[in-house]
């Protein structure tokens, strides 16, 4: 990426333009321990410096993802709440009386309970949601519709993963973070690739240049239809149509 310095200043002019837009405060985003958050984080600090929070949401998480996450906030000096989901998410489980039948159906309500406490916070700070999907992820729906992708912004919506790394050097996040294997933390030893069936380097080839192995440009481009709901309104009935 040309000029990393540039497009962060744009990022973070963005970012206080719509804010503005929007007549609010300052930004609220999720602390996961990952990349994409933590880049999010340093853009956020740049655009509101005293009005930017992260919020840590554990729910039967690892606890290196809480450390990584003070990493962050650390290198940041970001202000930062901590907001254990764990009981909450049990009482969940137990009052739709989950069986374990469908793994996703029950991961999935972890990002949900995530977006509603942003919103909580969002709200009683007249906040906006930043959103820390990226190019990648996006494209392929990667992402828990009403979930993490539940947001007032996507400052990072058009940059694939290895342009995300680009803007963590950039912001001097911790090289642990920007080395480590991309999760989203649903389960116990999960990773962004493995559940994929491919590399985000193969991902971001694809996107970048339309080129990729058949079998993987298949995947990408199955999954991409399949995933077509979750990047747009829901469907609306017209009368006359």
């Amino acid at each position: 990426m040309e000029n990393v310095k540039k497009v962060c200043n744009e990022l973070v002019d963005w970012l206080k333009e719509k804010v503005e837009e929007a007549g609010c405060n300052g930004l609220v985003f999720g602390l996961s321990g990952g990349i994409d958050s933590a880049v999010v984080a340093g853009l956020a600090k740049k655009a509101f410096p005293n009005n930017s929070l992260g919020i840590i949401m554990p729910a039967h998480s690892n606890e290196q993802d809480e450390e990584h996450a003070r990493l962050v906030v650390e290198a940041l000096d970001l202000d930062v709440k901590k907001v254990d989901l764990t009981d909450v998410f049990d009482k969940f489980i137990e009052a739709v009386n989950d069986d374990g039948s469908n793994r996703l159906a029950t991961s999935n309500i972890k990002p949900r309970l995530r977006m509603t406490t942003l919103y909580y916070h969002a709200q009683k700070n007249r906040y906006l949601v930043c959103g820390t999907g990226n190019k990648s992820e996006l494209t392929i729906g990667y992402f828990t519709k009403f979930g993490d992708s539940g947001v007032d912004l996507l400052p990072i919506a058009d940059f694939v993963k290895y342009e995300v790394r680009e803007l963590a050097k950039y912001l001097n996040i911790p090289e642990i973070i920007i080395n480590k294997p991309p999760s989203a933390g649903l389960w116990e030893n999960q990773t962004d690739e493995d559940e994929m069936g491919f590399s985000y380097k193969e991902l971001d080839n694809y996107i970048k240049s339309g080129e990729a192995e058949s079998e993987v440009k298949e995947k990408i481009e199955r999954m991409n239809k399949a995933s077509e709901h979750k990047r747009r309104m829901p469907l609306m009935f017209k009368r006359g149509e």
